[in-house]
């Protein structure tokens, strides 16, 4: 573990209700964060840095952030500046909104739209995939050199402008694997699964925050 990540820096993981919350949480407490799945917006205002993990549906991930009233906290998070990281579905609510569920806006903290993955494949994507890195300079992505494999399950895929688009996989077009602006990041695979490589990114993004909070 490094220096920096041994300072235990407080990651508050948005619990709201759908999903296995639980394995993004102890991912990154496996990699040295204070890590707590929590709806209580104080704990989540005072956080070094906010996860917001999902998986299955758009629509229904956002009407369940919006129903448990963790949108302004979300959104208040990325306003702030701090550390922020979307995985999987938690990445596709970033966006404006997705093909998955019409009429349901997203979060809208990235432009783009969130689309089905195109005809001829075979959909879900659920598989290991290997990473194209864009943006070596992205701090989410040190020591992760092209090749890195990642798992990957999903459907729908973030169409975005190009400069945040820090990687990408074949399937066999390049879709969206990752993205950066500032200190947010958001992945549509799963580090918590995604064996060593998966760790090196959460250990990246622990480290991150642990710089930024000694910063505060």
């Amino acid at each position: 573990m490094s220096g920096a990540a041994a300072v235990r820096p407080l990651v508050a993981v948005l619990d709201y209700g759908i999903g296995n919350l639980r394995s993004a949480q102890k991912g990154l407490e496996r990699v040295g964060a204070d890590a707590r799945l929590t709806s209580d917006s104080g704990l989540i205002r005072d956080a070094d840095a906010v996860v917001l993990p999902g998986v299955g549906h758009f629509g229904t991930c956002m009407r369940q952030l919006r129903a448990t009233g963790l949108e302004a906290p979300a959104l208040d998070a990325v306003d702030s500046g701090r550390p922020f990281l979307g995985i999987c579905v938690g990445m596709q609510m970033l966006f404006e909104d997705s093909t998955e569920a019409p009429g349901v806006p997203g979060l809208a903290v990235l432009p783009g739209s969130v689309r089905l993955l195109p005809e001829g494949v075979v959909r879900p994507q659920m598989q290991w995939n290997r990473l194209d890195v864009r943006r070596p300079e992205c701090a989410l992505l040190v020591g992760l050199t092209d090749g890195a494999w990642m798992y990957f399950v999903h459907s729908y895929a973030a169409h975005t402008d190009d400069d945040l688009v820090a990687a990408t996989c074949d399937y066999p077009t390049p879709i969206t694997a990752a993205v950066e602006r500032g200190q947010l990041w958001a992945t549509q695979f799963h580090p918590e699964k995604s064996g060593d490589a998966g760790k090196r990114l959460a250990q990246n993004f622990v480290d991150a925050v642990a710089a930024s909070s000694g910063n505060r």
